[in-house]
Order: structure tokens, then sequence, then C-alpha cells
């Protein structure tokens, strides 16, 4: 769509060049590749060009020289994910939101300002977004949300499949001997024992379960779409190889893309454009990247925000073609996850997009995450995306659990739930 605005915009000569903005390497080549095809000229800031796509992180090292395009041409700005950058003003911005108030707000000709998810975790105001006063909701211009993409035939309609077990037990070893209890579902679990989400994301019998649920369902999907995919979305390196053993244990064929793969782009447009049935992803695969092939989604991320939960869940909603209607996602029955799984039929949940106008005033915080911005190192995630910032790290909490004097097992008698969100 913003290539196709482009498009219209240079036909009416009310535009001179094009600059576009995103949050990882990956969705900066998908601009360069669509806006190539649909503009028939190079958008890779080379002499010839129409203009450029940049990570939001590069706009750090950008000189005066460039950001005085904006001044000498008429510059159509394009923002993808625009929800990365923080703030109305440079007090309240992280440093991304201070590069676009510094430099492109009211001097671009045109803004053109994205997002699947237009909320933050943190509850800070979004860069080039308005609010309502004094309500401080947020204001989009436009929606074009999930339902409108179903019915368009642009998206498919998501199956969430949460798994339960009615019987786990849990032994824990004491002085006094063991002890053994038994919780009639996941949430039961995790509320009454010293169990954590993040174990059981580990748990063989778990992986196991999921990626059965899994592969199954991607059988069934390639009798009718042969290259269809699927993708797991793992909690750290060491977790994405477990379960990339996993899959290998069964036969199956899979690509493990990490922040630390150094050839981590590549490997993802090779399983883009190939007929390999998984790729296993720790944040590399869940904001951005288009591979329509893509249809099943595992979700064993430690990862808990609402924001993170429906950019995993957009990966496999892109439709190639008439008949690949159907998108799955299979994830434990865990509290949280389902209540966001209940209301993805919600474009813009009204209580995430609101200002919280305590955070706001708290100056400190606001101040430590203008100063440390994760997102600027990365390229990929912002602060807002992590669920918590000290959690361990995938080897020192196998060396916790380790140490813990207890043991899990589960039924062979699962539940599943399957949500209809539309």
């Amino acid at each position: 769509m913003a290539a196709e605005l482009a498009r219209v915009l240079f036909e009416q000569g009310k535009i001179d060049l094009v600059f576009c903005f995103a949050p990882s390497c990956q969705v900066v080549e998908g601009f360069r590749t669509t806006f190539s095809q649909v503009l028939g000229k190079r958008l890779d800031g080379q002499i010839g060009a129409v203009g450029t796509a940049l990570t939001y992180q590069a706009m750090d090292y950008q000189d005066d020289e460039f950001w005085r395009l904006l001044d000498e041409y008429r510059v159509f700005t394009v923002f993808d994910e625009i929800h990365h950058c923080a703030g109305h003003d440079p007090l309240l911005s992280n440093s991304w939101g201070q590069q676009i108030i510094q430099h492109v707000q009211d001097r671009a000709a045109y803004t053109l300002a994205l997002s699947g998810t237009p909320w933050r975790s943190d509850e800070r105001a979004i860069a080039l977004a308005r609010y309502s006063s004094p309500e401080e909701q947020l204001i989009c211009d436009y929606r074009y949300g999930l339902r409108e993409a179903i019915a368009d035939g642009v998206c498919r309609t998501p199956r969430i499949t949460l798994i339960d077990n009615q019987k786990v037990m849990l032994t824990e070893d004491a002085e006094s001997g063991s002890s053994v209890k038994s919780f009639p579902s996941i949430a039961k679990l995790l509320d009454e024992s010293p169990v954590t989400y993040q174990e059981l994301l580990r748990h063989d019998e778990v992986v196991d379960k999921l990626l059965d649920l899994g592969c199954a369902k991607l059988d069934e999907l390639r009798q009718t779409e042969p290259n269809a995919g699927g993708l797991v979305v793992c909690t750290d390196i060491e977790h994405a190889h477990q379960v990339a053993g996993a899959l290998e244990a069964r036969g199956e064929t899979c690509c493990v893309v990490t922040n630390k793969t150094p050839d981590a782009q590549q490997r993802i447009n090779q399983f883009r454009r190939s007929d390999q049935r998984w790729i296993v992803a720790v944040s590399m695969i869940s904001e951005g990247t288009d591979i329509p092939r893509l249809q099943v989604c595992c979700y064993l991320s430690r990862i808990r925000t609402e924001l993170h939960y429906r950019q995993v869940l957009g990966r496999v909603l892109r439709r190639s073609g008439e008949s690949d209607d159907q998108a799955w996602l299979f994830m434990l029955a865990e509290p949280t996850l389902q209540v966001y799984a209940e209301r993805i039929a919600e474009d813009l949940p009204e209580d995430l997009a609101v200002l919280s106008r305590a955070h706001l005033s708290e100056g400190v915080a606001v101040q430590m995450g203008a100063a440390s911005d994760p997102g600027s190192s990365s390229g990929s995630y912002d602060q807002h995306d992590s669920e918590f910032t000290g959690l361990n790290t995938g080897s020192a909490l196998a060396a916790e659990v380790k140490r813990q004097a207890y043991q899990l097992s589960f039924s062979r008698n699962y539940r599943e739930m399957l949500l209809a969100c539309f």
C-alpha cells in the first residue's frame, strides 16, 4: 500500500523522493524490493535511486547533509511499526523518537506512519501519533483491521489452539521425604506451585506435544499447499537448538535463526524461497518479516506482552493464494496468553492505546528509557517489547532448573481448545 501511494504521488508530481524507515534489516530489505517493483526504480540511496530505506537505528548515523534533503526536496516519509519510536518531545522520547522529532516532523512533504500494534507496553506516547484530550486515547487516521483483511482475502483466518493438561503431577523432594501433588490444569500448576512458565516451555513433554500438533497440522496443510511452512518462536538460543533437535528427531527439516546467527538474513531469505518445512527463531521473525508461506506457528516464547503475541501471530496470517485461508497457532493455555488470544478480534483494544499519566510523570524512569534504548543496539526490538530485562539467560535458567528438587509429569489426556475469533 505504501509503495502504491508513493507511485501515485510521483505520478501527480507531488514528491521528489521517498524515505522509508523500519525497525529491522528484514523489513528494510522488503521495502527496497517492493518499492523497486512498484516504482520501477531503485530505493537504495545511490545515484539514480528515488530514495532510500533505513533502519531506525541507522537514523543516528545520518549527517546534516542527509537531513537537509527534507528541506531541499519534497520528501514522502514512511515509518513502519512506528510504535518503536516513543515520545512527542525530546524529554519523553527514546533515541529513535528524538530523531523523528528533530529531523522529520513538520519537514517532510507527506508522512505515513504504520503499525499493526499501535501501542507501547510502557504506555508512552508514540512519535507522530495524536491523542485525544483529556482521555489521552490514540487517534488513528485510518484503520484496516484483521476483520476487513480476512473479508478482502488479504489475511487468513486465525485458528488458535490452546493446549492444556487435566492431570499434571508434581513430585517435590524434601528432607522429610517426597510429596506428590496433582493439578487439573496448567493455570493451576503455575498459580499454586513453584513451577514457572519459562520452565514449562523447556519441558520435553510440553515441547513434544506442541510440535506433534504443529507437524500434524503442517502435514495436513501441505496436501493442498505443498509449500506451506511452520514457525517455532523460542525463548533463547539454547531453547531454539532444543526445539530443532526435537524436530530433527521426527525426521523434520528446519532452519535455525537467532540474533546471534551471522548470516541470519540470508537464511531467512533462503527459507522464504525454499520448500523447507520449519524455521526456528529467536528475536528474528516476530515482526515485519514477510514469509507468506508460513501457516503454522508454535508459540514457545517466554515473552508475554500482547504486542509481541500479536506480532508473532501476524507472521502466519498473510495469504499467498486462493486456497491458503487457514492460519494455525499452537500454544500453552497460560492465563495471560489466553486472554490475548481471546482479544484478537479487537483491532485496537481500548485499554492498550491509552497513555499512562503516572508513568509519564516519572522523570527518572523516562530519562533512563531515553538514555538506554535496547532497540537502538539490536535494530529489532525496543525496550517495551521485553517482558523483563533481568530474566536469566538460557544457560543460567537451565542450571537453576537442575538445582530445583521437583519433577513434572503429564497425563496423556491433553485438552485442546480451539478459539474461533472470526
